[in-house]
C-alpha cells in the first residue's frame, strides 16, 4: 500500500481526508498536535480498508520528529490541513496564527523541499486569502485578506509560489468553500445551529447573517483533495465548491426548518465580526475540467445527514463546549 502522511489528521477536513485515503488502498501515517477527539470525530475509526498510524506532534515544537516520521515513510505524496484556523479569533492573538500557519509551516516546506522522494505537496489553503470578493473567483484572483488568519495563510501561500518557482517543489493547492458534515467541529455553524436547537438554545446570529456563502459537503471536498493529490499539476490551484450561494440566515433557516422549530425562536442577532468578508464565491470550473471533479451532495442532503450525526451521538456531543477553544 503507497504511503501518504497526512498532516493535521485529527482536523474535520483531515479525519475525512484519511478516511478517504484508506478507502482507496493507502496506507495512511497522520500528524496532529491533540490527541485523538472522540470517535464521532473520527470516520477513519469505521474504515475496514487500508490502514493508519498515529503521530501526536505539534508543528510548532516537533518539526524534527515529523521529519523523522517523513524520512522513514518515504511518502510520494504529504498532505497538509495543520493550521491555526478561525477567523474573528485570529484578532486576539494574531502572533499565535503567524508562528503556525507562517512560520513553522515555511519551516517545514523548506525541509520537505530537499526530500527526492516526495513527488506531491498537497496545501490545503483557504478562500479567505482573496478578502470580500463579488462575483465568482477564480484561482487567479488578487489576494486581498483582511484578517491575520487570511494574512497568515496568504503569507505561506505566496512562499509556497516562490518555492515551486524557484526549487520547482511540487507544491499543489486547494480552496474550499465553507465546508460542512458529521463530525465537525461544534463551534461551526452547522452543528453549532443544530445542537443549540436541541438543547433549546439561542444561536448567536453576527451581523445578522447577512454573508453570503457557498457550503459544499466534506465528501465532496475530500474526493477533489484526493484528485488534487494524485492527479493535480504542481504549481496549481483548484476551487472546490458548489455553484449554490446562500447567506447565514438562510442557512440557518433550513435547519430550523428540519428541525420544526421557528427561526425567530431560536437565533439572538449579535455585532459582527471584525474584517469578516461580505462574499468569496469560487469558481471551481478547473478542478472539474482538470480533476474530472463534479460535487455531488446537496446541502438539504447534507444538512439531513449531519442533524442525523448530532442526534446519533447526542449524548456525547451535548456535554462538549460549543464554543471555540483556542490553542496557541
Amino acid at each position: 500500500m503507497e504511503p501518504v502522511v497526512v498532516i493535521g489528521s485529527n482536523s474535520f477536513s483531515g479525519a475525512h481526508f484519511c478516511a478517504h485515503a484508506m478507502r482507496q488502498g493507502a496506507r495512511v501515517v497522520g500528524i496532529s498536535r491533540s490527541d485523538p477527539p472522540p470517535d464521532a470525530f473520527l470516520p477513519y475509526r469505521e474504515v475496514g480498508t487500508g490502514s493508519f498510524t498515529f503521530h501526536r506532534l505539534d508543528l510548532n515544537h516537533d518539526l524534527e520528529a515529523i521529519m523523522r516520521v517523513i524520512d522513514e515513510a518515504r511518502p510520494a505524496r504529504v498532505v497538509n490541513f495543520a493550521a491555526q484556523s478561525m477567523v474573528g479569533e485570529s484578532w486576539q492573538h494574531p502572533e499565535h496564527w503567524y508562528q503556525t500557519n507562517v512560520v513553522s509551516t515555511i519551516r517545514l516546506h523548506d525541509r520537505l523541499r530537499t526530500r527526492p522522494f516526495l513527488q506531491t505537496y498537497l496545501h490545503v489553503s483557504t478562500p479567505e486569502v482573496y478578502g470580500s470578493c463579488s462575483g465568482l473567483v477564480a484561482e487567479h484572483t488578487v489576494y486581498h485578506p483582511s484578517t491575520p488568519y487570511a494574512i497568515s495563510r496568504a503569507a505561506a501561500d505566496l512562499s509556497l509560489m516562490a518555492f515551486f518557482q524557484t526549487y520547482r517543489f511540487p507544491v499543489v493547492f486547494t480552496r474550499a468553500a465553507n465546508v460542512f458534515g458529521p463530525g465537525q467541529q461544534l463551534y461551526r455553524v452547522i452543528p453549532r445551529a443544530i445542537l443549540s436547537i436541541l438543547l433549546g438554545k439561542r444561536l448567536p446570529l453576527h451581523g445578522g447573517g447577512h454573508s453570503t456563502r457557498s457550503f459544499i459537503h466534506i465528501g465532496d471536498v475530500v474526493r477533489g483533495t484526493w484528485e488534487a493529490a494524485t492527479r493535480g499539476r504542481p504549481g496549481e490551484i483548484y476551487h472546490l465548491s458548489t455553484p449554490r450561494h446562500v447567506t447565514i440566515r438562510e442557512l440557518v433557516g433550513l435547519i430550523a426548518d428540519r428541525l420544526q422549530v421557528r427561526f425567530e425562536d431560536v437565533v439572538e442577532i449579535v455585532g459582527d465580526r471584525p474584517g469578516k468578508d461580505a462574499a468569496y464565491l469560487l469558481d471551481s470550473a478547473k478542478a472539474r475540467r482538470e480533476l474530472d471533479w463534479e460535487p455531488k451532495i446537496t446541502l438539504e442532503e447534507g444538512l439531513d445527514e449531519t442533524i442525523a450525526w448530532v442526534r446519533r451521538h447526542f449524548d456525547v456531543l451535548k456535554a462538549m463546549p460549543l464554543d471555540y477553544q483556542h490553542k496557541p
